[in-house]
């Protein structure tokens, strides 16, 4: 895994856009939590906070969650000041593998309106 430019010992490691692997994002969004924070990283188009997200788990899991998702490639995480920002990868996932996210996205959003209609 390739990290960010060294200067900082919060540098976060994330995998370049030839490192990032069909299974691997695929397996970060097979889980209901990890597609939740893509979801609104998505509705959002913005970066946004680890506290943003209200997860219905643990500190620790939600950590995990963030960590899978970055170790994929589906998500970019740098500090500001203390706070670790999340940036969905769309750019990278569409051109890798073009229309999966949409189409996930799609799906996720189509299952929970038929989930709330019955």
């Amino acid at each position: 895994m390739t990290t960010a430019p060294a200067g900082s010992s919060r540098d976060l490691a994330h995998p370049t856009c030839a490192e990032i692997r069909l299974e691997g994002v695929l397996h970060a969004l097979s889980d209901p939590m990890r597609l939740r924070i893509v979801r609104e990283l998505a509705a959002d188009g913005d970066e946004l906070s680890c506290s943003h997200f209200d997860l219905p788990v643990t500190k620790s899991t939600t950590t995990h969650h963030f960590r899978v998702l970055r170790e994929s490639g589906v998500i970019r995480q740098v500090y500001r000041g203390t706070a670790k920002m999340n940036g969905l990868r769309a750019d990278d996932l569409d051109t890798l593998f073009p229309g999966l996210i949409g189409c996930v996205l799609a799906a996720a959003a189509r299952q929970e309106s038929e989930r709330g209609d019955g």
